[in-house]
């Protein structure tokens, strides 16, 4: 069962606020993927570069086992993450490259167990289809890094543009549905 009350209007103004503003990016997102992909690899190569100072201030400063390993990969984890940043449209290559390969092996491994899987009848044959897509589009990527750049792009840009309509969708709505679990849920 599912509880279901008004929320304040702070909330619904800061939900339907923040989906505006992530309609907005994922328009300009849908209408320049490949930079959504750049934008992306940058971001998380300065994550990344953040975790590898932490790796190497860890190992310098707290008393643990494998200290050395630790500094050094954190010296490994720096040198990729600046490698990213230096050479962002590189390591977006890189990067679909790896997702051309892991979507024909994807699809491969759909394919084997719909043929050679308990599965029968629709199920079968969706798998079967799927691993085919999978591989074809796997294939279209490594032949074409920049069509799985926008790829890859579009996809981002989909997803964010759902989540912003969501958000609106339920700020406008003003209910918020929380599922009953033993922490919603009181007993009389």
């Amino acid at each position: 069962m599912k509880t279901s009350f008004k929320s304040p209007v702070w909330l619904r103004g800061i939900q339907i606020g923040l989906g505006i503003i992530t309609v907005i990016l994922s328009i300009y997102a849908l209408a320049f993927p490949a930079v959504t992909l750049l934008a992306l690899i940058v971001t998380l190569a300065v994550i990344l570069f953040i975790v590898g100072i932490e790796k190497i201030i860890t190992g310098i400063f707290l008393p643990i086992k494998g200290k050395w390993a630790t500094i050094g990969l954190g010296i490994l984890v720096l040198i990729f993450a600046g490698l990213a940043i230096a050479f962002p449209e590189a390591t977006a290559l890189i990067v679909t490259i790896f997702v051309g390969i892991g979507l024909i092996f994807n699809g491969c491994a759909r394919i084997v167990e719909g043929i050679s899987g308990r599965h029968s009848g629709w199920a079968k044959f969706f798998l079967i289809g799927v691993g085919i897509l999978s591989i074809v589009i796997g294939t279209v990527v490594l032949a074409s890094p920049i069509f799985g750049a926008v790829f890859v792009g579009l996809i981002i840009a989909i997803g964010l543009l759902i989540t912003g309509i969501q958000m609106i969708a339920v700020g406008a709505a003003g209910k918020s549905i929380i599922p009953d679990s033993p922490s919603t849920t009181t007993h009389v």
